[in-house]
């Protein structure tokens, strides 16, 4: 077989996935958290949607969406199609007050086009690729109420979209003196869950 014909089914055959990341500090917990899960996928297309530097607009309601395929907003466009093309989701964020850092939540809510879709345009499915997904959580507080409110909110967002949540990896109590020795735990809990994903793949 011609070298060119194995690159094309190579290229063809590559995973995409696409990673909504949340914190600020990109070289911080949820930054590492995140490079454990990565691990397992080498040859994988990854692309990072940083929520503090595309700064996305919040949703306004205007209602656009219930009309028209369609965003009011131009800003979430490339973010719309990395969405449709991905085969995994990875949300990987840090809790803020019980949930996503305003950033992220911003590009969560600009999510309301597909319920619109949905709901209002009758598209079942709104997006057509299944696709799966994790969501790794950082915290400073042991406590784990902001990863469960987390969970909640993205179990709602996902099934309008076609993507199934896999698993969660959280690594808590980061703003304590525990928080490095717990570490080996969250990313191993990451790494599994990365590699319960790849299984399906």
């Amino acid at each position: 077989m011609p070298e060119n014909t194995v690159m094309k089914e190579q290229l063809c055959g590559q995973k995409q996935i696409l990673v909504l990341f949340g914190s600020p500090h990109k070289s911080g917990t949820t930054a590492r958290l995140l490079e454990a899960f990565l691990e397992p996928f080498p040859n994988a297309k990854i692309q990072s949607v940083n929520a503090f530097e595309r700064n996305i607009a919040p949703c306004n309601a205007c209602n656009v969406c219930t009309t028209a395929e369609k965003c009011s907003i131009a800003d979430f466009d490339e973010i719309d199609s990395l969405l449709r093309g991905a085969d995994v989701i990875v949300v990987a964020t840090p809790v803020y007050n019980l949930s996503f850092p305003a950033p992220l939540k911003a590009i969560v809510d600009r999510t309301q086009r597909y319920f619109s879709a949905r709901f209002s345009l009758g598209l079942r499915p709104p997006i057509e690729k299944h696709k799966l997904a994790a969501l790794l959580v950082t915290a400073g507080s042991l406590d784990l109420d902001g990863a469960d409110i987390i969970s909640r909110q993205l179990k709602m967002v996902f099934s309008v979209m076609n993507t199934s949540i896999e698993g969660r990896a959280v690594w808590a109590g980061t703003d304590s003196d525990k928080g490095c020795q717990t570490f080996a735990a969250a990313a191993k809990s990451a790494k599994d869950l990365a590699l319960a994903i790849k299984s399906k793949l």
